[in-house]
């Protein structure tokens, strides 16, 4: 265990050197706090009226997801679903940078081959590596979404902050976002373990986040609607994703063929 609170160490010392890095886990996170706050201000500053309007029938799967509500609170309840479910990007987007640059980025500044040719072995290196993007990218996302949902504590109707509460929302951020941390990383120490440039490892392990993106669209147009047992589903097979790609990524990561490839 030592030896992993080590690389943790060594990793946060080299990868928060990298702006794109600190963009990620610092701001970012903001990012996603200010757009939804910045939304349900403006909304409550239009006329009654006009939330009717955009409340109305023209919201997806309205009957389902605001049964009991006004046709403004069902608009409300409807735009936080949809910030809700981008705070599910953040777990993603916020590890890859850091992991896709863990072991091609040593190999541009030349600490990989000393790091490779100590005693410690390749489950304790990756471990290591692993927990020093999964750590930063779930606290960054538990923090700044338990922030959301206070904000929205004062700022939304009361039965759109109850909305917030649901169990399908608890479930997804805190047991479905850590697994998807893990499948981020995990795809992106492949990609950084076979690749030579930082750069192109980023921008390749950044295609896990396409289907997060996909699954917004789906749920803004109500071609689905996020519930319990989606969710459930969701965590299960992300799950069994996690278990197939630790294995792989061992199995990828091969000590010597790394060192004499990129002689």
């Amino acid at each position: 265990m030592e030896k992993i609170q080590t690389i943790i160490s060594k990793e946060w010392a080299e990868v928060f050197k990298n702006r794109l890095v600190l963009f990620s886990v610092a701001f970012l996170p903001l990012v996603f706090i200010a757009v939804p706050v910045v939304t349900v201000v403006a909304a409550g500053s239009l006329e009654g009226a006009a939330m009717e309007e955009f409340g109305g029938e023209g919201i997806p799967g309205a009957e389902t997801l605001c049964q009991g509500m006004n046709a403004a609170e069902c608009g409300e309840v409807f735009m936080l679903n949809i910030y809700s479910l981008m705070f599910m990007i953040l777990p993603v987007a916020i590890p890859v940078t850091i992991a896709a640059y863990s072991i091609v980025g040593e190999k541009t500044t030349r600490s990989l081959e000393p790091l490779l040719a100590t005693p410690i072995t390749t489950s304790e290196l990756l471990a290591g590596k692993a927990l020093a993007a999964i750590i930063p990218a779930v606290v960054a996302t538990w923090v700044s979404y338990l922030i959301y949902v206070a904000l929205m504590r004062y700022l939304a109707s009361a039965a759109a902050f109850r909305h917030l509460l649901d169990p399908l929302w608890l479930i997804a951020i805190f047991i479905v976002g850590p697994l998807l941390t893990l499948l981020a990383v995990s795809v992106a120490t492949m990609i950084s373990a076979r690749v030579s440039d930082p750069r192109v490892a980023e921008q390749l392990s950044m295609v896990v986040i396409v289907p997060l993106i996909l699954a917004i669209v789906g749920q803004s147009t109500g071609l689905f609607l996020f519930d319990r047992q989606l969710i459930l589903i969701a965590a299960v097979v992300v799950a069994l994703l996690d278990a197939v790609l630790l294995v792989l990524t061992v199995q990828a990561f091969q000590r010597e063929t790394i060192l004499t490839r990129w002689k």
